[in-house]
């Protein structure tokens, strides 16, 4: 029974990540073309028949959206007006506060100034020798009159939700490792890991000595 039971841990580790993959992927791809479907449903004022639309459409027109409203922001004419629009925006009472999240966070992962690019470990307590890993986003909090402060943003295991601490620059400590690769071995609790993941995927790859 022993191997039988090596049979189905093995096959679980493989398909288990492979299908939440898939499935994620595939939810988030129907999310999107089904929602620009049925926005172009409603500005047309008719349903979508099934002869002209093909699956995939909706998300293709979401990436060229994107495109052309990129390139708007590069040429001369329009800049002024997409700048004018984000100072309204940045204005608005209420609305400040959820344009200016929103930019920001979307601005740390894709954008020119990356804020989660900075990993280090942090020394909470003094004297201890337990470190907490988190990600530098702010190296200068003088708008806040503190001085020699860096803020720290500490996300949580299986989770999207995190901590953000106030540290002495002195506390801190750089990692050497890729941005990525510590963003993995938080969320998942310390399990993922580069050279963990190369380990395990050549001892699960393994052949069995046969006797």
């Amino acid at each position: 029974m022993k191997k039988p039971a090596t049979y189905f841990v093995r096959g679980l580790l493989f398909l288990v990540p492979l299908v939440a993959t898939i499935y994620v992927v595939y939810w988030v791809f129907t999310a999107i073309d089904g929602g620009i479907q049925k926005l172009i449903a409603g500005i047309s004022n008719q349903s979508i028949e099934p002869q002209w639309w093909v699956t995939g459409l909706g998300v293709l027109i979401l990436i060229m959206v994107i495109m052309v409203v990129g390139f708007l922001s590069n040429l001369f004419i329009t800049r002024p007006l997409m700048q004018l629009v984000e100072k309204l925006f940045a204005r608005l009472p209420l609305i400040k506060l959820l344009y200016s999240s929103v930019k920001d966070l979307v601005g740390a992962f894709v954008g020119e100034k990356k804020k989660f690019d900075q990993p280090v470990l942090v020394t909470l307590i003094e004297g201890s020798n337990a470190k907490a890993v988190g990600f530098v986003t702010r190296k200068s909090l003088e708008f806040l009159g503190l001085e020699g402060e860096v803020a720290v943003y500490f996300p949580q295991s299986y989770n999207f939700a995190g901590s953000l601490l106030i540290v002495p620059r002195e506390k801190v400590k750089p990692i050497d490792a890729d941005s990525s690769d510590v963003m993995a071995f938080i969320v998942s609790g310390g399990i993922s890991g580069k050279k963990d993941q190369e380990h395990d995927q050549k001892k699960m790859l393994k052949p069995e000595k046969t006797s």
